[in-house]
């Protein structure tokens, strides 16, 4: 039988700590997504990405807006770059929370960001993004605003979408190289 707090599995999240124990390597996933740029003029995207996941397979179709030359008609690349990061630091927070038995009435995060394209279209080298605010709206049944916010510094401390953004990742683009 499962043991769910807040929709989190908890008895699997067990399972998989105690086996980490004695085999860390199991905690090292690979993720990998395929995609194809759009040349064909008939199809109103720019973008589609393809990426496998435990049950499935997802088709992403992303766009660009028309004032960076895309027709507008799917949400840009940087919206599911957002996406991913709330979704990322929502599931670190209520896994930790769930962990600790606290039980959520309400939970819900609004991420923000000022983009500026200049340094992409070459008209300035002014940074892209200056900072991410998260805005987390949490009520809990069994924990103060104090305990929540504790939770929330250990899940920015925790997170993989936030050390992604705060860290220096090494990155490599090779061209024409073949896939694994």
């Amino acid at each position: 039988m499962e043991n769910k707090i807040n929709n989190v599995n908890l008895k699997s999240i067990q399972e998989t700590i105690n086996n980490a124990k004695s085999d860390p390597s199991i905690l090292k996933k690979k993720i990998q997504i395929e995609g194809e740029w759009i040349l064909d003029k008939k199809l109103d995207y720019q973008f589609k990405a393809e990426a496998k996941y435990g049950k499935g397979t997802a088709i992403f179709e992303i766009d660009s807006p028309t004032w960076m030359g895309g027709n507008d008609t799917r949400p840009g690349p940087m919206l599911y770059c957002i996406a991913g990061v709330a979704s990322c630091f929502m599931s670190t927070f209520v896994t930790i929370a769930s962990l600790n038995n606290i039980i959520f009435k309400s939970l819900k995060i609004r991420v923000e960001c000022d983009i500026n394209f200049s340094k992409v279209l070459e008209l300035s080298n002014e940074p892209i993004i200056e900072e991410v605010n998260f805005f987390v709206d949490a009520t809990a049944l069994n924990a103060s605003n104090e305990e929540l916010q504790k939770i929330v510094e250990k899940a920015k401390s925790q997170c993989p979408a936030i050390y992604s953004l705060t860290n220096i990742i090494k990155t490599n683009v090779y061209l024409n190289k073949p896939s694994k």
